[in-house]
């Protein structure tokens, strides 16, 4: 079966990092460009960041430019999301998906709190 499942979340103060890691399995992991999108508590979905087939390009929502960086690795069929600088406004449930919405992972929660 097809799946994506992420890892790597938790509760972390302002300014810290933690990196989100997305595991593909079953699937052409190679032939997808990748996407990690959020949602904040009581809010709608936000995308976050995409890196393309291949990696040589990655492009990040404003609010995290310079704070997030994303990378993949075919041969183990990951992509992960390293975040810096974590802001309050960071927290909400993570997600992996690929482009097109065909596969979506269950989420793993970020909480960014003092």
């Amino acid at each position: 079966e097809a799946q994506l499942v992420e890892s790597g979340g938790g509760t972390v103060q302002p300014g810290g990092s933690l990196r989100l890691s997305c595991a593909a399995s079953d699937f052409g992991f190679h032939t997808y460009g990748m996407n990690w999108v959020r949602q904040a508590p009581g809010k709608g979905f936000e995308w976050v960041s995409r890196i393309i087939v291949g990696g040589r390009k990655s492009y990040f929502t404003d609010t995290v430019k310079g704070r997030f960086t994303v990378s993949r690795d075919d041969a183990l069929k990951t992509v992960d999301l390293h975040m810096t600088d974590l802001r309050t406004e960071d927290s909400g449930v993570y997600y992996c998906a690929t482009d097109t919405s065909t596969f979506w992972g269950q989420g793993t929660q970020v909480t960014v709190s003092s």
